[in-house]
């Protein structure tokens, strides 16, 4: 192409921000594909947005139909990433609107979860229409609040992958009569912890949207799943897979973190949670508890995560994704801006920005895990964990046999960890 020729198109920028999940390359590929066939000049933007918070525009590759044509059937990202904040503050954010101006950029197709649209919200507001700006809602924690309790793209793949991760487990577990306490990824949400439990058939999950109040003792989730192991050896079994939302370290009081006071944040103000050893933490605190009580067990701590995020996406958010690419390009041609394109009753379906903020923090608001209804219900009465009828006789003896304490001592200690459940239902009560 003559660069004549492409200066005189309108340009469309793509980049990436956050972590990676399955199916960024068919958003990619869908959304260069839609704007090469409306005549658009497509570029990606490496690296998110890194190098445009410098002000430096060299990063950046020409796309052309050979170079995307079949990434949608590939994991990870053609063009890289970063959580670069384009808002950590004013010059940042004004280097970035200045560098896509350098490039002619006139429409901008942001893929990520609630960090890199909140960076796009801001850049929609600064440059008002003349840089047209979408987002793309990726990630696996699933933490968005899509319309339809719709998933976000790559959660369905992370899903079925982390399962398979954990029936794996379950049967290492089972062979060598040991327990593991799989940590996964979920900062704000347990989604994810949850749908490899309930897929899996995982022994229980233990998510931060069971707790009370916005921090809560780590004693709380060391008695869950003590209590597990316990209900389970009554059964007559000496293993299991309890699966651990990584958000757990968020809501725990950090003096109970020693890594968490050495952690650094990111450019969005999270604590790294990577850095905070939450399962070898807990494996210890579990081993130790269960030696108070006379148990000898093997409990071993294993994160699964990084392996979720760059996994070849399932057929459903290859589909989902190559939507998504096309819906983002005709909204911005549409003279849309400012909005993040989701799929509601089949249907490409904008939602501005505005809608997504929470007035209280200005920030993103984030979908969480709802405690009260019956998908919830579903995977909590599969699982082996205290209840509150587990404290009344005979089962109540039965379990106090299983340690060194009196049944009163026993329910004096476990009936709390029973009662934690925080939404509404037959199944549990108290």
């Amino acid at each position: 192409m003559k660069k004549a020729d492409a200066q005189r198109r309108e340009t469309l920028a793509i980049l990436v921000g956050g972590g990676p999940a399955p199916g960024i390359n068919s958003v990619i590929a869908a959304a260069a594909i839609e704007a090469m066939k409306s005549g658009l000049r497509v570029v990606g933007l490496r690296e998110g947005f890194r190098w445009l918070a410098e002000g430096d525009t060299s990063h950046v590759d020409e796309l052309e139909l050979e170079d995307i044509s079949r990434i949608h059937l590939t994991g990870g990202t053609i063009l890289g990433t970063s959580r670069t904040n384009p808002a950590h503050d004013e010059a940042t954010l004004q280097h970035v609107i200045a560098a896509l101006s350098a490039l002619g950029v006139r429409y901008l197709v942001c893929i990520g979860g609630d960090d890199t649209t909140y960076g796009a919200t801001q850049i929609a507001q600064r440059t008002k229409g003349k840089i047209g700006v979408v987002t793309v809602p990726k990630t696996i924690d699933n933490d968005l609040p899509l319309p339809e309790n719709a998933p976000t793209f790559g959660f369905e793949t992370a899903r079925a992958v982390g399962a398979e991760i954990v029936e794996s487990l379950m049967e290492d577990a089972r062979s060598t009569g040991r327990w593991y306490l799989a940590i996964t990824m979920g900062r704000k949400s347990g989604s994810l912890a949850l749908s490899m439990c309930k897929s899996a058939g995982a022994t229980l999950a233990v998510i931060p949207e069971e707790f009370r109040g916005n921090k809560f003792d780590l004693a709380q989730v060391v008695d869950t799943i003590v209590g597990a192991i316990i209900k389970r050896r009554a059964t007559g079994h000496d293993n299991g897979v309890a699966v651990i939302a990584e958000g757990i370290a968020e809501r725990i009081d950090t003096t109970a973190l020693a890594a968490a006071a050495a952690s650094k944040a990111d450019p969005y103000g999270h604590i790294h949670i990577a850095d905070i050893p939450l399962g070898i933490l807990l494996r210890d605190r579990v081993h130790a508890a269960l030696k108070q009580l006379g148990i000898e067990v093997t409990v071993v701590a294993k994160d699964i995560g990084y392996e979720l995020r760059c996994a070849k996406p399932l057929a459903f958010d290859v589909e989902y994704t190559r939507t998504l690419g096309y819906g983002a390009v005709r909204y911005l041609l549409g003279g849309g801006s400012g909005a993040l394109v989701a799929l509601a009753g089949g249907r490409v379906t904008p939602i501005d920005f505005d809608q997504l903020l929470d007035p209280n923090t200005g920030r993103i608001r984030v979908r969480t895990v709802d405690v009260s209804t019956e998908s919830y219900e579903v995977a909590r009465s599969y699982m082996i964990r205290l209840e509150p009828q587990d404290f009344e006789e005979p089962a109540l003896s039965v379990l106090a046999a299983q340690t060194q304490l009196s049944a009163a001592s026993f329910k004096a200690r476990f009936m709390a960890s029973a009662l934690v459940y925080t939404g509404v239902g037959p199944c549990f009560r108290g």
